[in-house]
């Protein structure tokens, strides 16, 4: 569907009403009409634009990691600057809340749960693809890490875990790195005995 230029602003302000109430209320009880209501336009403008909730939800999460190119950076690296930027990708520069909306929506809907496997089964797999030279076990630990990133949002941001809430953005990096280290360059499973 083509859209003018007119159209733009009531489109802005229909994703930024659908991302404060998908990030309030969650997915369920955010509805075409209080999003329409919030952005002050009538609810068919939002159907016209989105055909429905679950478009809506796709559009307001429109998410790109913003992956940084790791060429050429030794392995010893690698895992402090992804550290870095997941948590500026969460809270600094790069932050924006369409993450937040859509870990907060993944938890109860599954459209939602869908879009975050996309979400990070596309950028984050193809990323550890890329640095561990498309290995066997690539998926394995492109997943592992992922349940590290996402369960840190998870407690910093949506739960609100107050030891997590209380570290500053370096303790948070520099408890992170090695984790992420771990995954991307060792064995995963169980040790040989």
């Amino acid at each position: 569907m083509a859209f003018t230029t007119r159209s733009q602003p009531a489109r802005d302000a229909i994703l930024a009403a659908a991302r404060q109430q998908f990030t309030n209320d969650g997915y369920e009880r955010t509805t075409i009409r209080s999003v329409a209501a919030a952005a002050g336009v009538d609810p068919s403008m939002v159907m016209r634009y989105y055909q429905s909730k679950e478009s809506l939800l796709g559009a307001a999460v429109d998410i790109d990691l913003h992956l940084p190119d790791l060429t050429g950076v030794s392995v010893a690296e690698v895992a402090a600057i992804l550290a870095r930027h997941f948590v500026d990708r969460w809270e600094g520069d790069l932050a924006d809340e369409a993450i937040m909306v859509l870990l907060r929506s993944a938890v109860t809907n599954a459209a939602a749960a869908e879009r975050m496997r996309a979400v990070f089964g596309q950028q984050v797999v193809g990323l550890v693809r890329a640095l561990t030279n498309d290995a066997a076990d690539s998926d394995v630990r492109a997943g592992m890490i992922s349940s590290q990133l996402l369960g840190l949002a998870l407690t910093r941001y949506i739960l609100r875990l107050p030891p997590v809430v209380a570290l500053d953005a370096d303790t948070l990096i520099a408890a992170l790195t090695p984790v992420l280290s771990h995954l991307l360059t060792q064995p995963i499973g169980p040790s040989p005995r």
